[in-house]
């Protein structure tokens, strides 16, 4: 479910308007406006406003059941033990790309995905090659 969809189904059950909203929140009805119909993504901080605003848990946002979903048992295997971002100065790099990211628009994302994966694959076959030569 797209947040700006969740987010006008919460306001309207709740027989609020975007007006009210922002006088709840401090944020602007016209940036309510654009999150409800998909042209800007929240930060988690301005969804913590909406959920306080709409007095709704957070997990409201993002899931539509009466009780909160359950937890999945995450385990780190061997393969993921030295990836990127388990530190701590990555994890400020880490927050600091979701914070900029979080500022584009959607066609600029694709972009940006887009060329990550193909870094990734040109990374893979150099690995490759390496290996073989070796």
């Amino acid at each position: 479910m797209v947040i700006g969809e969740r987010l006008r189904q919460l306001r309207k059950a709740k027989n609020l308007s975007q007006g009210d909203i922002e006088k709840r929140t401090g944020l602007l009805r016209c940036y309510t406006s654009r999150v409800e119909n998909g042209v800007t993504v929240p930060a988690i901080e301005t969804l913590e406003k909406y959920a306080r605003a709409l007095e709704v848990p957070m997990y409201k946002l993002f899931y539509d059941g009466d009780k909160p979903p359950q937890n999945a048992k995450l385990t780190i295997t061997k393969s993921h033990k030295n990836e990127w971002g388990k530190t701590g100065k990555e994890w400020d790099q880490l927050r600091g790309f979701v914070k900029l990211l979080s500022r584009l628009d959607e066609r600029d994302r694709q972009i940006l995905l887009k060329l990550a994966l193909e870094m990734g694959r040109k990374k893979s076959r150099t690995k490759k090659r390496l290996s073989t030569a070796a």
